[in-house]
């Protein structure tokens, strides 16, 4: 009798996609965990005052609040891929979201500073896996067809978050008390989970026993959290004249040098660097945290501009930046849904340019602007927003296979975020220092002897000022124009890189039709 050939196991099929009610509130579970985790990178600014005074320590201390959640989140984030392969994708991101709902509650809990801040890093650390990871959970369970929709809906959620994050962390604070700020996560979180977990049993990854890459993850810990904290901290401290951001700055550049060489020739290493081999893949990534680090530069320096020079309260400056949301929720799954059939370097490109138009617009503001001018470009701004995110992130993992996805997620979403802070701090160090040059040069030209200031200081006269007080006021003038023009400069500038960028696009090359899709 001839010997038969041994049975070769077959692999196991890609679970059926979800469909109906089921799929719909997959969606919902996953979104709202995204937008959660999203929403606290920014909800706690505004209470940064309220939060200090109550806990008893400056505001300048209080800003820690803000740096510990996020040096912790970028140390989290790109071990994603790493971390799934481990324990699987659905049972990390229900993990995930579960501990970051008991985190949230003990941070709302804290009764002084210090536990505050260690239930922050504990709340920054686990909440690393719950973005890409819900990126990656909702792609795998629509069907092919309906991918750019899926993601579509998620990048609504991750675009939208950081903006009515203020103005919900401002009425927070002003109604209620600041832990609800963080008490609000928990029946969120908890609704999250047991979305994932009950609807999908059954449909979790392949895991593999990897063994810790304890050197790449102790130089990606140093790295990374050196980087973030002189990000957060380098103005309040003016950069490199303090002894502690150079400090900083030394530890992250040393670190991510050795890291970048250990983690290319690591076996198993901790942060999957092989995937900028692909074209798409590091050119994407570039193109979005280059596009992110100019549009959250523009998100940041507008509040600031609002309530330092125009006089607007925090939760008026929060009404005037937030329909920037508006066109972005209607128009993204619209966007997501078409995706295969739109030119994805079309569209991108389109969004930049809507960018660039907006930052001229914004240039061209005085200090008579009116309400419902300053709200108009945030509306068409909205445009640029929903054309942007959806075709880049198609873009960069349009070539990445379906077993890599988690890893590649977790790294674009990495450089999302760390482009962000270098957009906040470049900016608002960029505004403070040309604002304090234009201060120098309007000075020169107030003088005595000059007739336009003769002839404001007779007005303030007129209306009883004397003395140190017209010298104050005419202060103040030329303090607010002085803002104003760098703000002017600000926009200008934001203009010019995205007209850049609208041509960067163009050298990515995604497939004809390219979507979203797994498993190429």
């Amino acid at each position: 009798m001839a010997a038969t050939a041994p049975a070769v196991a077959a692999p196991a099929a890609e679970p059926a996609p979800l469909a109906g009610g089921t799929l719909a509130l997959l969606t919902i579970g996953l979104a709202l965990g995204t937008f959660m985790e999203v929403l606290d990178t920014s909800i706690a600014n505004v209470a940064v005052p309220t939060i200090s005074g109550s806990l008893g320590v400056a505001t300048s201390q209080g800003t820690w609040v803000i740096s510990s959640y996020s040096v912790a989140s970028a140390i989290a984030v790109p071990l994603t891929g790493w971390l799934a392969r481990r324990v699987g994708e659905v049972r990390l991101f229900t993990l995930s979201v579960l501990l970051f709902s008991i985190a949230s509650a003990l941070c709302g809990f804290a009764q002084n500073f210090e536990s505050l801040i260690a239930f922050r890093l504990l709340q920054g650390l686990v909440s690393g896996p719950m973005v890409p990871l819900s990126q990656t959970i909702l792609m795998r369970s629509y069907p092919p067809e309906k991918r750019g929709l899926a993601l579509g809906l998620w990048a609504m959620t991750v675009i939208v978050a950081p903006i009515f994050g203020p103005v919900m962390g401002g009425w927070i604070t002003d109604n209620y008390t600041w832990p609800w700020i963080f008490y609000i996560n928990v029946p969120i979180g908890l609704f999250s989970a047991a979305c994932a977990y009950v609807l999908l049993r059954g449909r979790e990854t392949k895991t593999t026993k990897q063994r810790i890459d304890a050197v790449g993850l102790a130089l990606l810990v140093s790295g990374v959290s050196c980087l973030q904290m002189m990000l957060d901290l380098g103005k309040d401290r003016d950069w490199f004249n303090s002894n502690f951001i150079v400090a900083l700055a030394i530890i992250a550049v040393v670190s991510i040098a050795f890291l970048l060489v250990w983690e290319m020739t690591e076996k198993e290493p901790v942060i999957d660097l092989s995937l900028f081999k692909d074209r798409n893949f590091a050119l994407g990534v570039l193109i979005i945290s280059f596009g992110f680090m100019a549009f959250f530069g523009s998100v940041v320096i507008f509040p600031l501009w609002l309530q330092t020079v125009m006089g607007y309260t925090a939760g008026l400056a929060g009404l005037a930046t937030a329909p920037v949301g508006l066109l972005a929720l209607v128009l993204s799954p619209m966007i997501g849904r078409n995706m295969h059939r739109l030119n994805l370097r079309m569209v991108a490109s389109f969004a930049f340019v809507v960018f660039a138009f907006v930052s001229f617009w914004n240039s061209t503001f005085t200090l008579d602007v009116p309400f419902n001018h300053v709200i108009w470009p945030r509306i068409v701004q909205g445009i640029g927003v929903a054309c942007f995110f959806v075709p880049m992130t198609t873009i960069t993992l349009s070539s990445v296979s379906d077993e890599r996805l988690a890893s590649a997620s977790g790294l674009s979403n990495f450089f999302r975020t760390l482009s962000g802070a270098i957009g906040t701090a470049i900016s608002t160090t960029y505004w403070e220092n040309d604002t304090i040059y234009h201060h120098a040069v309007l000075t020169e030209s107030v003088s005595t002897y000059a007739p336009n200031t003769t002839a404001y200081s007779d007005s303030l006269t007129a209306l009883g000022f004397a003395g140190q007080s017209t010298t104050a006021q005419l202060n103040q003038i030329v303090t607010q124009q002085a803002y104003m023009m760098a703000t002017n400069d600000f926009f200008r500038i934001s203009c010019v890189a995205f007209i850049v960028l609208a041509a960067l696009v163009w050298i990515t090359k995604p497939r004809k039709g390219a979507g979203p899709s797994l498993g190429h």
